[in-house]
């Protein structure tokens, strides 16, 4: 039942995010739009509308969390991957993701600090982004 159910998520959600799908939902709410004068404007011609996208984004939401969790799984991987084979690579970041969040702020401001000590300035594309504030 998961591997179905994975497979179907990653479907939906690979073709949610192209142009077709973007067609459709506007097709539907213009057809929508224009049906408004057949059924008076009434309160069950809007209420078609507000049930159909308040049930299609509650199931999109499971689905897109389902791709979303498993591209970051798989990110993380990748990420391990390349701190296991680097030669300087210090392999206790690996499966820091597990960590809860206060210690992750920890351990990015001292790697922030750290790498403000081994550099005199900052690169000079920062240096420009920081300006455009």
């Amino acid at each position: 039942m998961a591997h179905l159910f994975e497979r179907f998520a990653q479907a939906v959600a690979g073709w949610a995010g192209r142009p077709p799908a973007f067609v459709v939902a506007l097709l539907v709410v213009v057809f929508w739009g224009f049906s408004g004068p057949l059924f008076g404007f009434s309160d069950t011609w809007q209420l078609a509308i507000n049930t159909g996208t308040t049930i299609v984004t509650f199931l999109m939401v499971f689905l897109i969390q389902n791709a979303q969790n498993r591209d970051a799984a798989a990110i993380q991987c990748k990420l391990d991957e390349i701190i296991r084979a680097l030669d300087g690579g210090r392999n206790e970041f690996i499966g820091i993701e597990h960590l809860a969040e206060k210690d992750l702020i920890a351990i990015r401001d001292k790697l922030e600090r750290e790498s403000a000590q081994g550099a005199s300035t900052l690169h000079e594309g920062v240096e420009r982004l920081i300006e455009r504030r």
